[in-house]
């Protein structure tokens, strides 16, 4: 799979932890202001929203450009759909929470504000779970190389491939 790369690595992962945390905390900001009433919290976690959302839409012109490079008809191209739609509909929802937040950021979020934002961390957090599916046990964005012992993926171009050591066993045993 051919993605988008900078420095031998994939774009995409390393732009999600921006936005998620941004949002996840713009959650959490939210829990603290309801339970301290103090409004400065309700002003951090707008702000949060905000940083977030652009953070999410860059991270996701990475993902799609990801997604197209994997292979037609594979379970690795359903999976990451899934994972595209649950963090797309995530977005949309903490977007919702944001807008109707904007006339008055520094006060009590509305019922409305609050549960998108709740919801969209939700759908957030199921496509992350999607986002790891596909790294971590269909091995996208995995080099074909990689092991315990892999060359530095700076030096792409000199990259030489070391065998992967085995594991001890009787083979490797010698009698005295």
């Amino acid at each position: 799979m051919r993605g988008a790369k900078l420095l031998g690595h994939q774009i995409h992962p390393m732009l999600i932890v921006f936005p998620l945390g941004m949002l996840g905390g713009s959650v959490a900001f939210d829990i603290v202001r309801l339970a301290t009433g103090d409004i400065a919290f309700a002003n951090v976690a707008y702000w949060l929203l905000g940083g977030g959302l652009i953070g999410g839409v860059l991270a996701a012109a990475f993902g799609v450009w990801d997604w197209a490079a994997i292979p037609n008809g594979t379970r690795a191209k359903r999976i990451g759909l899934f994972h595209a739609i649950s963090t797309a509909a995530g977005l949309a929802l903490f977007a919702i929470s944001w807008g109707l937040r904007r006339s008055s950021p520094e006060f009590l979020p509305s019922a409305g504000a609050l549960a998108s934002s709740f919801l969209g961390l939700v759908s957030a957090l199921v496509g992350g779970w999607f986002g790891g599916e596909l790294v971590e046990q269909l091995g996208v964005g995995v080099h074909r190389g990689a092991h315990l012992d892999a060359p530095s993926s700076l030096f792409n171009g000199a990259r030489r491939e070391k065998p992967r050591p085995q594991p001890f066993g009787r083979a490797q045993l010698r009698p005295r």
